[in-house]
């Protein structure tokens, strides 16, 4: 199996799939044998994880000018609720961003920028909505610490559930959009 390597300063190793790539995120020190047993330890996650990707949309390509009307259109409907939800979550933001990324659906800055995916708006409304609180939430806890998910259960009370629809469905999504 063909992995990309990225060492740092970590502590521990971590195993990520991002758009059928698997990455290993290890501590400088680990050796590539304890590498690749960690990897050859996860092989039946990331066969399954890699799975996801292999699977061809079930719905038509999402064309180029489809991609600019749903930037548009989010451009409308994202705002208001991100205002709507930063008051319930108690912060304050500076820039909203709407993209047409392939692995993310939302990320928040350290300038307090927020990014939101443009294909949210294929997704039920509540599904859009918990990936705002998630990223809101991230301006109190820049981690995916238990206090940070308390605060987004605390605003979302079925975030789980919404956060697994995503998974399960999310993919598909992101595989109808225009290869470039």
């Amino acid at each position: 199996m063909q992995y990309r390597i990225i060492r740092s300063d970590r502590k521990t190793v971590a195993l990520q799939v991002k758009a059928g790539e698997v990455i290993v995120r290890a501590p400088r020190a680990m050796t590539r044998e304890e590498i690749s047993a960690f990897v050859e330890k996860h092989r039946e996650w990331i066969n399954k994880k890699l799975a996801v990707f292999s699977k061809t949309p079930s719905g038509p390509t999402i064309t180029d000018e489809g991609i600019h009307l749903l930037t548009e259109r989010a451009r409308q409907i994202i705002p208001p609720r991100v205002a709507h939800y930063a008051s319930l979550v108690g912060v304050d933001y500076n820039r909203i961003a709407i993209r047409h990324q392939k692995t993310k659906w939302g990320s928040c800055s350290g300038k307090k920028n927020l990014n939101f995916n443009c294909l949210l708006l294929l997704t039920p409304t509540e599904v859009m909505d918990s990936v705002i609180v998630h990223e809101l939430c991230h301006l109190k806890h820049m981690n995916h610490s238990k206090e940070f998910y308390n605060e987004v259960l605390r605003v979302c009370p079925n975030y789980k559930q919404y956060d697994r629809w995503l998974k399960q469905n999310g993919g598909d999504l992101i595989r109808r959009m225009p290869s470039k």
